[in-house]
């Protein structure tokens, strides 16, 4: 049985349909809404409208862009020679905000798992080899998460680009800067020592 009137209950499950939304944040989100002066509202309709309309993939990278190319692989001042595969697009604003990276990108939309039913077709790997073959592309930088599905799909890809004569790198994982030694993990702690380097 439901509490609300059937537009409150309807508002609060499309809510719940987000990720990392349960009942409790869909409920304050819905009545947060509810509350909102009628052109906020609007302008909110209107921000997620137009998210919509003028959204797509940059057919280059396979990154969100309202302009094709986008913004990153029409910039002449990035290293075409250098291309950072990432597995979204939220990735590639955190590598952005570094400031230190100033290649170029490929977003996969995922990473291969097979217990999710992902696999190679399913994710932009054709797109990264078409791109690969056709460009002066010397490195790749397998910039995938650090976990099983991650390494699986930096592995795969990997196998894919060293015939093609390809450069192929993974970025280092190990202990973050403020960390304590004591409480990192086996399998962190091991990253770290075989990523070592000379100082």
């Amino acid at each position: 049985m439901s509490y609300y009137v059937a537009p409150v209950a309807r508002l609060i499950e499309e809510f719940e349909k987000m990720p990392g939304i349960g009942h409790k944040t869909a409920q304050r989100l819905a009545f947060y809404v509810l509350d909102m002066p009628a052109a906020a509202v609007d302008n909110m309709i209107k921000a997620i409208d137009s998210a919509k309309k003028n959204i797509s993939y940059c057919t280059c990278c396979q990154n969100l862009t309202d302009i094709n190319p986008c913004r990153i692989c029409s910039n002449s001042k990035r290293d075409g020679s250098l291309l950072s595969v990432v597995e979204n697009p939220r990735d590639v604003i955190a590598m952005e905000k570094t400031r230190e990276y100033h290649g170029l990108y490929h977003v996969l939309h995922g990473a291969i798992s097979p217990m999710s039913g992902i696999g190679p077709e399913d994710i932009k790997i054709k797109e990264l080899l078409d791109r690969v073959k056709n460009n002066e592309i010397q490195e790749v930088i397998m910039a995938t998460d650090p976990n099983i599905e991650g390494e699986a799909t930096a592995m795969y890809i990997s196998k894919l680009l060293k015939p093609l004569g390809i450069k192929v790198t993974r970025i280092a994982h190990g202990i973050p800067i403020g960390g304590d030694l004591e409480y990192t993990d086996e399998v962190t702690l091991t990253k770290a020592i075989e990523g070592r380097r000379e100082i």
